[in-house]
C-alpha cells in the first residue's frame, strides 16, 4: 500500500538529552521523506548538544557523550536539516508533543528559518492511542506483527512508525470512531490533511499545549490560573501576564505564538482608540473656576465648617521671625523679687 500524497511527507524521530523542550537538546535526528512519486529519501544526523547527556537517558537511547563529542552542533547542521525536510508535511510518534516542538526550539535557537504554519502534522501515536491505546513497541507488534530490532535507535523507531501508519490506514479504512460528543465518523483515511485533523486532538496553538483553540478558533490559555479563558480577554484585564510569560521558562515557539496574539490584540486597541469620535468643542467640559469654594463643589452658604487653628496657633504667631539664640542673663535681685511676688501666698 502506498500513501496518497499531495506533497512530501517526512517521518522523523529525535533522540535528545531529555524531555524538557525548553532546556534539553537534540543528539540525533533521523528523517525518512516519502515523495508523491513514492521515492524514499533517508538521512540521519548525530548532533553535539553542547551539554552532558544524563546517564539514565544514554541508557535508554544508547548515545553517550563520547559518541557525539566530535559531531557538529545544531547551529551548523540546522540549515541542512531544514533544506532536506523542505516543504514536507511532518509525521512521527508522539511528534506533536515532543519531536516537533523540540525541533522548532532548535531552529529558533539557531536563528534558522523554518515555516511551520502551513504544514500538516500526523501524530501516529494519537491514532494508536485513540483506536488501541498501546506503546510503539506494542503498536508495531499489533499492526505489523513484528518486533522492533534495535529499539530506541532513531532510524529503527522512525521506520517502525512509518510501517505502523501504513498498517493503521489499511486496518481502519472503514472503521467508525465515536468522539466525546457522540459524533460518528470514519477518520482513518489515506489523506494527510484528514489524518492531521484527527491526530491534533486538542487543537493546540503552540505544540506544547499552553494555548489551545476553542470551537470558534479563538485562543485559550490551557494552564495556570487563566486556564479556559480567552488569551485576549486575559490581556484586557491583566496585560502584565504577557510580560510574565515572555520572561518565563516557556518554549520559544510558545512565546512566538503568544507575541503574535499580543500584537494582534494591541493593534485592535490602537484602532479602537482612533475610531472613538472626538467631542465637539461646544460639548467639551468647561474648566472649573478656581473660586473660594470650588474645591468643595458646593455653594458658599452650604460650606458649614471651616478649619480654624487654635488661638495660640494663629497666623500672627506663625508669621513671627524665629528667635535667635541668646546667652542666658545672670540672675539679679530684680529677677528674684519678681519670682517671689509671683509665687507668694495671697
Amino acid at each position: 500500500m502506498k500513501l496518497n500524497l499531495k506533497r512530501p511527507l517526512a517521518f522523523f524521530d529525535l533522540e535528545a538529552t531529555g524531555t524538557n523542550v525548553g532546556i534539553d537538546r537534540i543528539v540525533e535526528i533521523s528523517v525518512i521523506k516519502i515523495n508523491p512519486d513514492e521515492k524514499e529519501e533517508v538521512k540521519t544526523w548525530r548532533i553535539n548538544p553542547g551539554m552532558p547527556i544524563p546517564l539514565e537517558t544514554s541508557l535508554l537511547h544508547g548515545i553517550y557523550d563520547d559518541d557525539i563529542k566530535d559531531s557538529p552542533v545544531f547551529a551548523v547542521l540546522g540549515a541542512e536539516i531544514a533544506d532536506f525536510i523542505g516543504d514536507s508535511d511532518l509525521a512521527g510518534y508522539n511528534s506533536n508533543k515532543f519531536d516537533i516542538p523540540m525541533l522548532m526550539e532548535e531552529f529558533l535557537r539557531a536563528g534558522i528559518a523554518f515555516d511551520i504554519e502551513n504544514r500538516h502534522f500526523v501524530d501516529v501515536q494519537n491514532i494508536f492511542h485513540q483506536m488501541e491505546q498501546r506503546t510503539l513497541k506494542a503498536a508495531y507488534l499489533f499492526y505489523c506483527n513484528k518486533e522492533i530490532i534495535n529499539a530506541h535507535s532513531a532510524e529503527a523507531d522512525t521506520r517502525a512508525t512509518m510501517e505502523v501508519l501504513l498498517a493503521q490506514i489499511e486496518k481502519y479504512k472503514d472503521a467508525e470512531f465515536v468522539d466525546k460528543k457522540g459524533n460518528s465518523t470514519k477518520p482513518i483515511v489515506n489523506d494527510i490533511e484528514a489524518l492531521h485533523k484527527f491526530t491534533n486532538l486538542n487543537s493546540p496553538v503552540d505544540f506544547a499545549g499552553r494555548m489551545v483553540y476553542n470551537e470558534q478558533g479563538e485562543e485559550l490559555f490551557n494552564f495556570g490560573k487563566h486556564k479556559g479563558k480567552k488569551v485576549e480577554d486575559v490581556f484586557n484585564v491583566e496585560p502584565s501576564y504577557y510580560a510574565w510569560m515572555m520572561q518565563g521558562d516557556f518554549p520559544l515557539y510558545t512565546k512566538r505564538k503568544l507575541e503574535e496574539i499580543y500584537t494582534r490584540w494591541n493593534a485592535k486597541r490602537v484602532a479602537e482608540r482612533r475610531e472613538k469620535p472626538v467631542q465637539p468643542k461646544s460639548e467639551q467640559v468647561k474648566p472649573v473656576q478656581h473660586t473660594e469654594h470650588a474645591a468643595t463643589n458646593r455653594p458658599a452658604d452650604n460650606h458649614k465648617k471651616e478649619f480654624r487653628r487654635p488661638d495660640n496657633h494663629n497666623n500672627q504667631h506663625h508669621n513671627r521671625p524665629p528667635k535667635k539664640d541668646e546667652p542666658a542673663k545672670p540672675v539679679n535681685e530684680d529677677m528674684l523679687k519678681m519670682l517671689a511676688d509671683k509665687f507668694k501666698k495671697g
